[in-house]
């Protein structure tokens, strides 16, 4: 399967991945990285992820002038597609969409042979996580089950290119989470594969989840305030430590409160409050794994000014209190080592 991507205007290749189709279980993934500046404060950065069967491409982009990406897939793939960033005009052969990509959206499409071109305007930060799989791959991550999407199944049997859903969705806080976590990967070796593995596999629950519960949000929300309640995540997303109040929220983001709790309910699966509180433990597990904080230094990174009701948050999301979980995950860290001994 080769992969490429082609900068036009002038000609410059951004992505070129050879890699075979088949499922290779004890494949090493490695890695690469890509970093193309100008004089003109352009810049394309890429970091790839590579294996047999399956390459998770992490890509940012910035220009001064409109530019034109062709992006070709030279097999058949099935793609788990994170759009970080809008208004890029977007059109892909033998599939119809939207011509405009929408920030913080995800879906899943199959083609035969890929090839897209993007218009990508100026002054704009592009920021996308692609998850491209051959077909073998792919077969393998669901175990061939697929009463999981009848349709899309059918149409991958019979080499017709297909989106899993119609409309692209909104990202949920899961999905937001592990797609940071496949980001933000720092593990070597066979550990890496079996850790990217199992987050894309995890990463494909969540957004099968999606579509099958997703609310008709055509019919609920408009155009103009589904935007609000993207901004108003955004806000939340930026710092979750010192959050504005619902009232602050509501004035913030110009929707009032009843369109602002029932609108972020319907789009993103999940309270306000109940996000809040997610980002926030979600960043304290972080500090317990990685930078081995004490109780009441993530109680004060992640905005609680009180440490039994950080405690009392910590255990009533993750079922213990922070005490056994970081006892936990020095017990974890010190087998994982023992095993990267054994590789």
């Amino acid at each position: 399967m080769k992969i490429e991507a082609t900068l036009l205007t002038p000609e410059t290749p951004i992505i070129k991945i050879k890699i075979g189709d088949k499922y290779y279980p004890k494949s090493i993934l490695t890695e690469e990285n890509i970093k193309i500046e100008n004089a003109d404060s352009e810049k394309i950065t890429s970091r790839h992820l590579i294996t047999e069967g399956l390459v998770v491409l992490e890509t940012q982009m910035y220009y001064s002038t409109p530019k034109t990406i062709i992006f070709e897939i030279d097999e058949e793939s099935v793609i788990m597609n994170f759009t970080y960033s809008g208004n890029v005009e977007t059109k892909i052969d033998q599939l119809e969409g939207d011509k405009y990509s929408k920030e913080n959206t995800h879906n899943i499409f199959y083609t035969d042979n890929f090839k897209a071109t993007f218009n990508v305007p100026a002054f704009t930060q592009i920021n996308y996580l692609s998850i491209i799989l051959s077909k073998e791959f792919y077969y393998n991550i669901i175990n061939e089950d697929w009463q999981l999407h009848e349709k899309f199944s059918k149409n991958i049997l019979n080499k017709q290119s297909s989106y899993l859903t119609s409309k692209y969705l909104p990202f949920t806080p899961a999905i937001q989470w592990v797609t940071h976590e496949i980001k933000s990967c720092t593990r070597q070796g066979a550990l890496k594969r079996i850790y990217i593995e199992s987050k894309i596999k995890e990463l494909l629950i969540y957004q099968l989840e999606a579509i099958n519960l997703k609310p008709p949000l055509e019919e609920k929300i408009d155009e103009e305030d589904y935007n609000k309640l993207l901004e108003a995540k955004k806000i939340l997303d930026k710092d979750y430590r010192n959050t504005p109040t619902l009232p602050e929220l509501s004035r913030l983001i110009s929707l009032n409160e009843f369109k602002l709790k029932k609108g972020f309910k319907a789009c993103f699966g999940t309270t306000v409050k109940s996000y809040i509180i997610k980002l926030r433990m979600e960043h304290a597990k972080e500090l317990f794994q990685n930078k081995k904080a004490t109780v009441t230094e993530a109680a004060y990174k992640c905005g609680y000014k009180d440490v039994s009701h950080f405690s009392a948050a910590f255990k009533s999301f993750y079922g213990f209190s922070p005490q056994k979980f970081k006892l936990n995950t020095d017990i974890i860290k010190f087998w994982l080592i023992g095993l990267t001994l054994l590789f």
